[in-house]
């Protein structure tokens, strides 16, 4: 049994609030979990020390049991110094679509000649 460690939604519409929870990987998102170990509440301010708060001790202890955070939930672990996520670096991303560099290359060839 894979088991995450992730977010479910429980807000309301336009008021998110998430819970941090241990679950299968194949349950739904809000559906079926083992256990919470925390909260986010995105609507605080960032500095906000009530804006994640993670129960550290079962944290600790459901990743020695080998279950995987999504990236969102290994970001607040690694703020609280539970988990280390490395830093992603992708310079693909920033390039423009394929068919504005087509456009591009026209309109520098039709400049030139």
């Amino acid at each position: 049994m894979a088991v995450k460690m992730r977010l479910a939604r429980a807000g309301t519409k336009k008021r998110p609030y998430y819970h941090i929870v241990i679950a299968d990987a194949a349950a739904p998102r809000d559906g079926k979990f083992i256990e919470v170990v925390g909260s986010y509440n995105p609507m605080l301010k960032k500095d906000d020390a009530n804006r994640v708060k993670i129960d550290a001790d079962k944290a600790a202890q459901w990743l020695k049991k080998g279950a995987q955070a999504t990236d969102r939930v290994l970001r607040f672990l690694d703020k609280a110094g539970l988990a280390k996520r490395d830093a992603r670096n992708n310079p693909e991303k920033a390039k423009p679509g394929k068919k504005r560099q087509e456009r591009e290359k026209a309109a520098a060839a039709a400049a030139n000649g």
